[in-house]
Parts: structure tokens; C-alpha cells; sequence
């Protein structure tokens, strides 16, 4: 259950929603309440980008590929760290789980700025334009 929102929790919201058209992305759900949004961006492969605004943190996750049960995951995970190492922001991660791996950032409410967030989302562009193929032939690798 979400806590009751102040007014300044619902104008950083306000603010966020906002950066987020300037960004470019279309926003598909927003829930003030939980200071959720779920936003897309086809050309730049984002899809069901979760941010979450619990203070005192932003939360972004993007759910990049399934780990089937019992696969083989030494290589991927190998692979996973060294493709961190190249991105600017966030990292690829394992679901708490082991059935996905994801893309995730965490950022300072505080202090969040546009370029800020900006600068998360690129980096999810930019590692999925680098290794796109090479997680699709991983994660086909697991089969």
C-alpha cells in the first residue's frame, strides 16, 4: 500500500512526467499514488521501462530476456559483467529470482535532474544498440 502523497511528492511527479515527454518517451501507465510510471520508446528499443519514485531513490528496471531454469548461465553472466564495464549508467542485472535479466539504474531523488535521467536512458539505448545481437544470441545460447 503506497503512502499518502504530499504535494511536493506529487509536483516532483508533475516534474518527472514532464522530463519524460521531453525525452521523448510515451508514458503507457502512471500511478501517482505509487509514484510509478511504465513508459516506451520503439526506436530506441524501450519497452515497459519501469520508474519507480520511492523516495529517497528513482528506481528504473527494463526487462531485457527470460533465463530458463537449469540453463548453462556461466557464459551469460560472464558476458553481463563485461558489457556493464562499457555502459555509463545502470547495469544489466539478475532478478532476485534467476528467471530475468534486466536492466537497472538507480538515482538520487533529491538531486534528479532532466540530463540526469537523460543520461539513464541513453545508456539503456546505447547498451541494448551495442549488444542487442549479442543478447539475443546469448539468451538463444541458453536454449
Amino acid at each position: 500500500m503506497a503512502a499518502t502523497r504530499t504535494e511536493e511528492d506529487l509536483d516532483t511527479f508533475q516534474t518527472i512526467s514532464n522530463w519524460l515527454g521531453d525525452i521523448g518517451l510515451i508514458t503507457t501507465k502512471t500511478d501517482p499514488e505509487d509514484a510509478l510510471f511504465v513508459v516506451e520508446d520503439e526506436e530506441r528499443g524501450i519497452s515497459n521501462l519501469v520508474i519507480d519514485c520511492e523516495d529517497p531513490i528513482v528506481e528504473i528496471q527494463q526487462a531485457i530476456m527470460g533465463v530458463p531454469e537449469g540453463a548453462d548461465t556461466e557464459h551469460l553472466f560472464e558476458r553481463l559483467l563485461q558489457m556493464n564495464g562499457a555502459l555509463v549508467h545502470g547495469a544489466f542485472v539478475l532478478s532476485e529470482d534467476g528467471t530475468q535479466i534486466r536492466f537497472r539504474d538507480t538515482l538520487r531523488l533529491a538531486t534528479l535532474d532532466l540530463e540526469e535521467l537523460r543520461g539513464t536512458i541513453n545508456a539503456l539505448h546505447f547498451g541494448l544498440e551495442e549488444y542487442g545481437d549479442e543478447l539475443i544470441d546469448l539468451r538463444r545460447s541458453l536454449d
